[in-house]
């Protein structure tokens, strides 16, 4: 009698990659919980917990930075991130970007530029950030002076360095999505702080049992809607003609579609709008006397109904902004033209771009206000339920994507080894003067 398969799919190559990604997360992980020398971790986190820069600190938390713990990995991805997002931006704005962005060479050397910037906007965070400690935080840092700031800008600078090699590596030699895994598994790591925190509200009376079941069926309900907004998308049909190829051979017309998701631009828009919005209370927090960023700290209060409308409008307009950057209309048409495909019912060319603008159009608004809508869910929580949420929208946003994308890339790979392993079984017969078996 045969033993039975426990191997789940998941052939040698596949474990190997998994057992590597795992490693390196758990690196990762440990090294965001050590703490840069000569920093007093509990002074940073009581002053930023109290101050207007909270919800910064928080945003830069989120996207896997450790600021308000002072780790040596404090600057998390962040930097990489920025860095990213400036060429991806320059693409859209500079034709020279844009041109380097088609070919391999070209992406070869923008991704080298990349780590360059990276190097650059860590020294200047991390010097940053010292400096605030320094000056701004009594009793944060033992010892101040050059010697501080000098270990400060080397430790947390070496550490950005070491996570975006860390993220690389992931996407070579790993699963893939390496900067993005970063990312989720520094979200997923508050799980536990969080749910202890809840039994604490719990045995406190803080919350009772009946609104922790409200809360947890509140977060499936926004998880499930998540999936559902991250996997659907609009089809926009497109028929391939028949072509003679040459010596006879003939490809036959085709079918096919471009899809076009609701949530192209994904998180990014909300990190635009919540980067601009937290800028009054951050300023205000550096410049305690100045009454007009005091009068817009309190105006752009969190949870308040100025700071929703106007989060809500700094997200629609990030959204079609972002995607007008990384789906370039007016190429797809050109290519489409190219090729001989067409849109049915659609001229190609310009009118092709004309048609396609409509439905990014039309599709970008549900998507923007869903983004919108899903970042103000903690808010509307904590009046509702009376106690602060510990995970956001952004974060379930960024999770449920990331771990869709992990598991599409498993099955691809699945799929690929046994096409492989049929074709090593199976007898092919090629047509020539010399037949050849595999």
């Amino acid at each position: 009698m045969t033993a039975p398969n426990m191997s789940l799919g998941i052939d040698g190559e596949l474990r190997r990659k998994l057992l590597f990604t795992g490693l390196a997360l758990l690196v990762y992980r440990i090294g965001a919980h050590i703490a840069a020398p000569g920093v007093n971790v509990q002074a940073l986190a009581d002053f930023i917990n109290n101050s207007a820069a909270k919800g910064f600190f928080g945003l830069y938390d989120t996207l896997g930075g450790g600021l308000t713990r002072a780790t040596i990995f404090a600057l998390g991805i962040m930097p990489y991130i920025s860095a990213s997002i400036i060429f991806q931006l320059m693409g859209g704005l500079v034709p020279q970007v844009q041109k380097m962005q088609r070919d391999e060479d070209g992406r070869k050397k923008i991704t080298q530029w990349t780590r360059y910037a990276t190097i650059g906007i860590a020294l200047a965070q991390s010097y940053t950030f010292a400096l605030f400690v320094e000056r701004q935080i009594p009793g944060a840092v033992a010892n101040p002076g050059p010697g501080f700031l000098l270990t400060m800008v080397l430790v947390l600078t070496t550490g950005a360095i070491f996570v975006m090699w860390l993220g690389e590596q992931i996407t070579e030699r790993g699963i893939g999505n390496g900067m993005s895994l970063l990312i989720t598994f520094s979200i997923l790591d508050r799980l536990w702080p969080a749910m202890i925190q809840m039994v604490q509200y719990v045995q406190t009376n803080v919350v009772s049992a009946i609104g922790v079941v409200a809360y947890l069926a509140i977060i499936t309900g926004v998880v499930a809607l998540t999936v559902a907004m991250t996997m659907a998308s609009r089809r926009i049909p497109i028929q391939v003609p028949r072509k003679v190829m040459g010596r006879g051979r003939i490809q036959e017309g085709k079918k096919t579609f471009i899809p076009v998701r609701l949530l192209t631009a994904s998180v990014m828009p909300i990190i635009f709008a919540q980067t601009i919005i937290i800028v009054p209370g951050t300023l205000a927090s550096f410049a305690p006397d100045s009454s007009l960023l005091r009068e817009l700290q309190s105006f752009f209060t969190p949870g308040e109904l100025p700071y929703m409308l106007t989060f809500t409008v700094l997200t629609v307009l990030f959204s079609y902004f972002y995607i007008s950057i990384v789906f370039p209309t007016v190429d797809i048409a050109e290519n489409l033209k190219k090729q001989g495909a067409f849109v049915p019912g659609v001229k190609p060319g310009a009118a092709t771009a004309e048609y396609v603008d409509g439905v990014l159009a039309r599709v970008t608004l549900p998507g923007a206000l869903f983004l919108a809508g899903i970042a103000l869910v903690p808010f509307l929580v904590s009046k509702g339920l009376g106690f602060q949420s510990a995970f956001g929208g952004t974060s379930v946003l960024i999770v449920v994507g990331v771990l869709l994308d992990t598991i599409a890339q498993i099955e691809q790979h699945r799929t690929l080894r046994k096409y492989d392993s049929l074709m090593m079984k199976g007898r092919v017969r090629f047509r020539g003067r010399q037949q050849r078996y595999i």
